[in-house]
């Protein structure tokens, strides 16, 4: 691990190149870090797409989250956007997880199911 102080003295703007990545040391335009924390996360799935209801920390709100979905960053807002369009609600895409605002694990199940994926209801 690096020292504080080797970690606080990095390049993060250039006049030549604009920002500069911190972890690669490269202009951002050129930057494959992102691409490369994708290719990480496809590959460390199992293949089984786990749903499951939260309300920790949402101050009482349930939400459906799906976890383990091997797409991309596109591919998945894409898929969110039709499954909250099916639930008739709202949600997100944060870090790989679907997040649809409700407890709609039968509706969802049975979409995924339909579109090929191995589902499971996970949690309580």
């Amino acid at each position: 691990m690096a020292s504080l102080r080797d970690q606080l003295s990095g390049l993060v703007y250039s006049t030549e190149h604009g920002d500069i990545c911190p972890d690669c040391r490269a202009p951002i335009a050129d930057c494959q870090c992102a691409a490369q924390a994708e290719q990480a996360r496809l590959a460390e799935l199992d293949g089984v797409v786990r749903i499951r209801r939260e309300t920790s920390g949402r101050k009482g709100k349930g939400v459906t989250t799906i976890e383990g979905i091997p797409l991309s960053d596109a591919e998945l807002k894409a898929l969110a956007k039709s499954l909250k369009k099916r639930c008739g609600t709202g949600g997100a895409v944060k870090n790989g997880i679907i997040e649809i605002q409700g407890d709609h694990r039968d509706t969802l199940h049975d979409a995924l199911t339909r579109q090929g994926y191995s589902v499971k209801l996970a949690g309580g």
